[in-house]
């Protein structure tokens, strides 16, 4: 009863939310609060929420003071020559942005953090997107597939949660996987240019001075304001004015990249601060030097001190981000509650125990490829500890006893990264969609079969390597 019950929570919430019926955060709270009622342990439904939120207060924390911090660099302008250096590259081309999205989000994924490669993928190329008006779920889908690839990393957290749980070396797991992942790259490097021709052939190629024209032709239309209260003489008022020549194209350029060069909030002054400031900040969280929420803590209240010295402008910056802080923690709390219910009732173990007694006995000698197959729905449905600590064992033992070692099975497990990262379960999807500005639901729908598609590539070229 509890394994229907559990695939029923889940099919319902994924159902809702890509109906738009219901809101994720609603979903994520009501959903499972029916169902512990129907399972019999509404009486406990407080102490199942209370232990969801106690483990997962440090990532809302981190979330919070993260988007706080790399709200404020882009405010600052760290991120404005990267966006330049995307767009030079790009030329206003739908499939260079596609691709360089791809790029970005994989370079940044080294340092083992999801929320932190989204907040920076997006921070860079949310403006080129708005503005050539591409499609947002094909960014966060390549961004989403990319990071997915490169949360394999020992210091990602899968490969060091499979090495822990069968007690093997994370390098004899990962450094094997290395080709196998890197065709699993290549192929999100492919489809990300595939989705990019798809946008091509979408909006068409413009020159920049063609978009710029276009732009222009928006901003420079009339607003008749009425001279001396008559209303019969008018005045067209435009919202920007550009100068000529050589400053007026650099100035174009500039603005078409919406991060405005002339804002305020700029510190260019403080720019080499910040970009050390940042690079440290990384470097303790792929060194460990402290927690990451006690690392994102400090870091957002050394940048808005440096500056924004006056309290009045550090205010003003934590509300203009305030919003995002909002959404974002403000589902991963919710999310507590699903995963809390889901772990406490022990809907959990039941559908993992279940999803290993169907496997067919014939199966035993190839429970590696089994593993593989059901590292994408097990790592969507549930948190990385649950399948690696509670379902990963009782496979690899299965395994063994058909003379599979635990080193295959282990590598086996790591090939549904790039579809987990899109889960409902995994808090940093829910800053990727928010920071884009993309439902969720829109953004499921979209990513679960590319992603599914990218894992499979990675078995396949596992098995093909003889790696798997």
């Amino acid at each position: 009863m509890l394994t229907i019950l559990g695939f029923a929570m889940i099919a319902t919430f994924l159902v809702l939310i890509m109906m738009k019926k219901m809101s994720p955060i609603a979903a994520l709270v009501l959903i499972p609060a029916l169902f512990c009622v129907f399972v019999g342990k509404g009486a406990k439904l407080g102490d199942y929420v209370i232990d969801g939120v106690t483990s997962l207060a440090p990532t809302a924390a981190m979330l919070m003071f993260a988007i706080v911090y790399f709200g404020v660099m882009i405010d600052v302008g760290l991120f404005d020559p990267i966006v330049r250096g995307i767009l030079k590259f790009a030329k206003a081309d739908p499939m260079r942005i596609v691709v360089g999205t791809a790029v970005l989000a994989a370079i940044v994924s080294l340092d083992g953090d999801g929320s932190t490669t989204f907040m920076i993928t997006v921070s860079a190329m949310y403006p080129l997107y708005k503005r050539l008006k591409m499609s947002l779920v094909v960014m966060t889908g390549v961004a989403a597939m990319a990071n997915g690839v490169m949360n394999t990393l020992p210091w990602g957290g899968p490969t060091a949660r499979a090495a822990t749980a069968l007690k093997l070396d994370a390098s004899d797991i990962f450094v094997p996987m290395i080709p196998a992942l890197a065709v699993g790259l290549l192929g999100v490097f492919v489809l990300s240019y595939v989705l990019g021709k798809r946008e091509r052939k979408r909006l068409g190629v413009l020159t920049l001075d063609e978009i710029l024209v276009e732009e222009k032709a928006e901003e420079t239309e009339t607003v008749l304001v009425g001279a001396g209260g008559s209303g019969d003489s008018k005045t067209p008022v435009t919202t920007g004015g550009a100068g000529s020549g050589t400053d007026a194209e650099e100035g174009d350029a500039e603005r078409f990249q919406v991060l405005d060069p002339n804002r305020a909030t700029l510190r260019p002054k403080l720019y080499w601060f910040n970009a050390l400031l940042t690079v440290t900040l990384l470097t303790a969280m792929i060194m460990e030097w402290l927690p990451i929420p006690v690392l994102f803590l400090i870091g957002a209240a050394l940048v808005l001190t440096v500056n924004f010295p006056h309290i009045p402008d550090q205010k003003a910056r934590l509300a203009a981000h305030a919003d995002n802080v909002l959404n974002v923690s403000g589902m991963v709390f919710a999310a507590a509650v699903f995963t809390g219910v889901l772990q406490g009732t022990g809907m959990v173990d039941h559908m993992a125990r279940w999803m290993v007694d169907v496997i067919p006995e014939g199966m035993g000698p190839h429970m590696a490829l089994v593993t593989g197959v059901l590292s994408l729905p097990l790592t969507y449905f549930m948190s990385n500890d649950g399948f690696y600590f509670g379902v990963l064992p009782v496979l690899a033992e299965a395994g063994a006893a058909h003379g599979v070692s635990p080193l295959e099975m282990a590598r086996a497990s790591l090939v549904g990264q790039p579809l987990h990262m899109s889960s409902p379960l995994v808090p940093a999807v829910y800053v990727l969609v928010g920071m884009a500005k993309v439902e969720f639901g829109d953004h499921t729908k979209f990513v679960v079969k590319w992603a599914a598609l990218t894992s499979l590539i990675i078995l396949g070229a596992g098995i093909l390597f003889g790696i798997i």
